[in-house]
């Protein structure tokens, strides 16, 4: 635990709201937030100003909340730690939606602490009063709506009202929704408040570093010994989905997300399984994984050697790839095993036979340990030649290119963005020997908030981080572009301008008449070089994979760096089309 901010908590504060304030930032940096991101407002005062104060939390400020959302969003999966939301009263709140949404769908414990008018001010004309009260629904695992400061509530409550949310959010990950109410005063007056003796049954709390009341998780895994023997015996194969930590850094010895990883590669190296791993695995581009298996689906012989497998074992969920997926929908197992810290089904086509609800790390760490045993199939090989025709398409200057190098160009953390970024990254690229933390919003899949969730992962660490997202998708956050310019380490935005939403060309959308052009894919003829300048950004245009590699490389060694990969908006799904034709005629040629 890291030592308290002063020598006790201060009993002296500009109103009764700010005491209410301050005690819930302490509890709050106590059971573990470093972090905490705010907007401008009026009613978050007595929040803004104890946040300011507090010597032990790092402020992140945005004008736009929506962006300030997703900011917390990724500093919370980067940091591995709880991040807390500052916002005024009003539609304030409701911008933070879309984020709060991907935090409950991926388990990133966000804290919303939302200021609110009295329940006297509601429905009756009060300026910038909306009812709040459980604003997010079933998004949230905790919500509280917490009464006016009043020195009749005890201190007490308010602290184990946090501790409570805290547990609960340990226990199943996700955001937490306190509405916080305050009547005026808001700002501070001439005399400052004392409220000694409203604190005083607070007793060692004052002058301590520990929260006030300590709530215990288990993270026993079911014995599993005979189970596990007869299932290690057959003929198995291993899929992971994403791999993040559950956050719990206050435990000095945790094991982060690509140690994590690891042990899954060590553990498919012992059973002798094939290891097909997601770009969100932090894996994909180990040596052990068959990392172009989404393409060689498309070999027959690829897919009828695959499906000689028994058993499925699946480390996380939210798979990227939809020929995987279809694969392991379609097949008969014998025996699934999903292993996910989260307590959600995870599983769309109802495959799995047993959900065992921890950490891969845990999971493995209580394995009885069985001799090694020789991979049972032929798939490396079999994939060997789509890995060929990947690199023979990949070097002209095209999207894929452009993701098959920056796989490999890489360094630090990468942010890939969803719709087409997501689906060539987990296609492309090579077996890499440094490693490389990958992030991606896969819980709701949108394109809101991609560049802020960016900023806040390069928050995280002192490391380069580069995002990769779409044109639609970087118009979508374009308000975050203000963001960047915080940035401590080199900072890479990738835009993929295919002009408009070019993924619709490879689905089976209506294009008679305009309705591809007009109502799918929508173009929009913009660039972004002005927002760049807008913006003080620096920015890169390059029109060959050389300039690319050149411009990237630069990019990684200063400040911020919008590079724009500008491609026709039909060469994609026109390059996916033919690499997918190539494979199969090489398969045919293969059975002559």
């Amino acid at each position: 635990m890291t030592a308290p901010t002063s020598s006790g908590f201060m009993k002296e504060h500009a109103t009764f709201n700010h005491v209410w304030a301050a005690l819930m930032l302490e509890e709050l940096y106590r059971l573990g937030v470093r972090d905490v991101v705010l907007a401008p407002g009026s009613r978050s005062s007595p929040l803004t100003m104890a946040a300011s104060e507090h010597h032990g939390l790092h402020c992140h400020c945005h004008f736009d909340e929506r962006g300030l959302g997703f900011t917390a969003l990724g500093i919370a999966r980067g940091s591995q730690r709880p991040v807390v939301i500052i916002t005024t009263s009003g539609t304030a709140v409701a911008n933070l939606y879309p984020a709060v949404v991907e935090a409950k769908l991926l388990g990133v414990p966000l804290i919303v602490l939302s200021a609110d008018r009295p329940i006297e001010l509601l429905d009756n004309g009060s300026n910038q009063a909306i009812d709040q009260r459980d604003i997010f629904s079933h998004h949230t695992i905790a919500y509280h709506d917490l009464p006016p400061p009043e020195v009749e509530i005890k201190a007490a409550f308010l602290l184990s009202t946090l501790d409570q949310a805290i547990d609960q959010q340990r226990r199943s990950p996700g955001p937490i929704h306190i509405n916080c109410r305050y009547r005026e005063p808001l700002y501070p007056g001439r005399c400052l408040v004392d409220a000694s003796d409203y604190l005083a049954p607070l007793g060692n709390w004052l002058t301590a570093s520990t929260p006030w009341s300590e709530w215990q998780a288990s993270t026993a895994v079911p014995a599993l010994n005979s189970e596990w023997e007869a299932l290690a015996q057959q003929r198995g194969l291993i899929v992971v989905g994403r791999v993040e930590d559950r956050v719990e850094k206050r435990v000095e010895n945790s094991v982060d997300s690509s140690q994590q990883a690891q042990q899954i590669v060590e553990l498919s190296k012992q059973l002798g399984w094939p290891l097909l791993a997601d770009v969100q695995s932090q894996i994909h581009f180990d040596p052990q994984n068959l990392i172009h298996f989404d393409l060689a689906l498309h070999d027959e012989n690829f897919s009828a050697e695959l499906a000689k497998a028994e058993v499925l074992l699946q480390f996380g969920g939210r798979l990227i790839s939809k020929r995987l997926s279809q694969f392991i929908a379609q097949q008969s197992w014998q025996d699934v095993w999903l292993v996910d810290p989260l307590p959600q089904r995870l599983d769309p086509d109802y495959c799995v036979k047993r959900r065992l609800i921890c950490s891969p790390v845990d999971f493995i760490a209580d394995l009885p340990a069985l001799p090694e045993q020789p991979p049972w199939h032929q798939l490396a090989s079999l994939q060997r030649r789509t890995s060929q025709l990947i690199e023979e398409f990949c070097t002209a200057f095209s999207e894929l290119g452009v993701c098959h190098q920056l796989a490999q160009l890489a360094r630090g953390q990468l942010f890939i963005g969803n719709s087409l970024p997501a689906r060539l990254m987990n296609m492309l690229g090579t077996h890499r020997q440094t490693p490389l933390r990958v992030f991606a919003n896969r819980g709701a899949s949108g394109i809101d908030g991609l560049i802020a969730t960016g900023y806040g992962i390069s928050c995280s660490r002192q490391e380069p981080t580069t995002i990769l997202l779409g044109d639609t998708s970087a118009l979508h956050d374009l308000n975050s572009l203000a963001l960047l310019k915080q940035a401590t380490q080199p900072l890479v935005v990738v835009i993929l301008n295919n002009d408009g939403g070019s993924i619709f060309h490879m689905l089976p959308v209506p294009k008679e008449g305009d309705l591809l052009e007009r109502y799918y894919r929508q173009p929009h003829g913009l660039s972004f070089e002005y927002a760049a300048q807008m913006f003080g950004l620096g920015y890169v245009a390059p029109a060959s994979m050389d300039a690319f590699a050149t411009a990237y490389s630069q990019a990684l060694t200063v400040g911020v760096t919008l590079i724009e990969v500008n491609v026709p908006h039909q060469q994609v799904a026109e390059d996916l089309i033919a690499l997918g034709a190539a494979l199969r005629e090489e398969q045919g040629e293969r059975r002559i």
